[in-house]
């Protein structure tokens, strides 16, 4: 399928296939840069998904994301977000995959006024987990946007890679602090002594407290929403760690 919206005659170098339900690699060179492009071929909806090979589908699609930079998840604009659309983007999310979500056959979609953010709106609703992953409508059949994809893919690529700087980070983890403040249970507050950053693709910060249970969900949320703010990691999941320190120690 990527073949197909990406041009195959488009300097694609070569394939290197298995079966026809493998997992297809095409080395793809551009003005934008080289590239290894996963094809898998494609899995059919979820009613349809009880042959072996359909299943082996699944399973080699669920490989080629483990491999995979960034995940490109093709959604049909007729059919909308399918269970399986669901399925392996939620694969790619716990994978801690770049993830750009790329509606096909735009041209075909009836509009009117408001139609693509309306669009927008009930993919997110589908895909809640996936807010930070930006969307492109495109036509494989005309061409349509398929070019701005390339510069997507790359910032998204350089997204998930970034790293941030220790006192850098703590500045925008302190200014966070001070915006709003932590939150506290039966008169104990949140202490946040620093964080650093312990790895990449995703980003993954080591966050040093006083109590864990006290970091509640919806402050790790702000705060991540904060490092997006200042940093934009557009197109990657954010991990957070959260590990005890006693203040003296600090």
């Amino acid at each position: 399928m990527l073949n197909k919206i990406l041009g195959e005659d488009r300097s694609i170098v070569s394939d290197i296939a298995g079966t026809t339900r493998d997992a297809i690699d095409s080395y793809f060179e551009n003005e934008h840069g080289k590239y290894v492009l996963i094809d898998t071929a494609g899995i059919r909806k979820k009613a349809k998904v009880n042959e072996q090979i359909e299943k082996y589908s699944v399973q080699r699609s669920l490989l080629a994301v483990e491999r995979a930079d960034v995940c490109l998840m093709l959604i049909d604009a007729n059919d909308g977000v399918t269970d399986q659309d669901a399925k392996i983007a939620g694969e790619a999310h716990e994978a801690g995959k770049g993830i750009i979500l790329v509606i096909n056959k735009w041209d075909e979609y009836e509009k009117t006024t408001g139609t693509l953010e309306k669009y927008k709106k009930e993919v997110y609703d589908k895909l809640s987990y996936l807010s930070y992953a930006p969307i492109i409508f495109i036509s494989a059949k005309t061409g349509q946007r398929v070019d701005k994809l390339f510069d997507m893919i790359n910032n998204v690529a350089e997204q998930n890679a970034l790293r941030i700087s220790t006192s850098i980070l703590n500045q925008v983890i302190n200014e966070a602090i001070a915006i709003v403040q932590p939150p506290t249970d039966k008169g104990k507050r949140l202490k946040i002594y620093y964080g650093t950053q312990a790895s990449t693709k995703p980003p993954t910060f080591v966050i040093f407290v006083n109590n864990k249970e006290l970091f509640h969900f919806s402050y790790q949320r702000y705060i991540i929403n904060q490092l997006r703010k200042e940093f934009g990691l557009e197109g990657t999941p954010v991990r957070l760690i959260i590990r005890e320190k006693n203040e003296k120690d600090v």
